[in-house]
């Protein structure tokens, strides 16, 4: 495996999934759900950034120059933003895009976890997917509120009823 190659695509990744939100919360209308688009882009950006401190490679010079420049027009995550917003842009289907997303990506950050041998380069694509995760669950909690589904702090109040 060509550790570095794969240190660099996941430095590119999070650079897509961070225009992703930027983009989708440009597009929502309720204050909630453009909130938490807003934070998953900005941790989106951190996330580069600690794949960035393990990057050994020489041609991005300045994490945050290349985080601000133009994003890859090719990537998943920038063309599937950009397809919703084209077609029909509802805040129902960028949350449901974005669940799949956060869980194709952790798949993929495990996957490439398992095959690397550096304990140091592991642990970062580890912590990764454990913070990808997390986006999922919290995605999936805004979409249940979105959806007016109950909350799973309500859980113990429908239980009983």
């Amino acid at each position: 495996m060509d550790i570095q190659g794969a240190i660099k695509s996941s430095i590119e990744t999070e650079k897509s999934a961070m225009v992703f939100y930027q983009i989708g919360a440009k597009q929502m209308k309720n204050p909630d759900a453009k909130r938490l688009f807003e934070i998953l882009a900005k941790e989106e950006r951190e996330h580069a950034g600690l794949f960035f401190k393990v990057y050994k490679g020489n041609d991005i010079p300045s994490l945050e120059d290349f985080l601000n420049a133009a994003p890859d027009s090719h990537s998943v995550w920038v063309t599937s933003i950009n397809s919703l917003v084209e077609k029909d842009f509802t805040e129902k289907k960028a949350l449901e895009l974005a669940m799949q997303r956060e869980k194709e990506l952790e798949a993929s950050l495990l996957k490439t976890a398992s095959e690397i041998e550096d304990s140091n380069v592991r642990a970062v694509f580890e912590i990764n997917a454990k913070e990808t995760n997390k986006h999922y669950q919290t995605i999936e909690s805004e979409y249940a509120r979105v959806m007016r589904m109950p909350h799973e702090t309500d859980i113990d109040t429908f239980v009983r009823e």
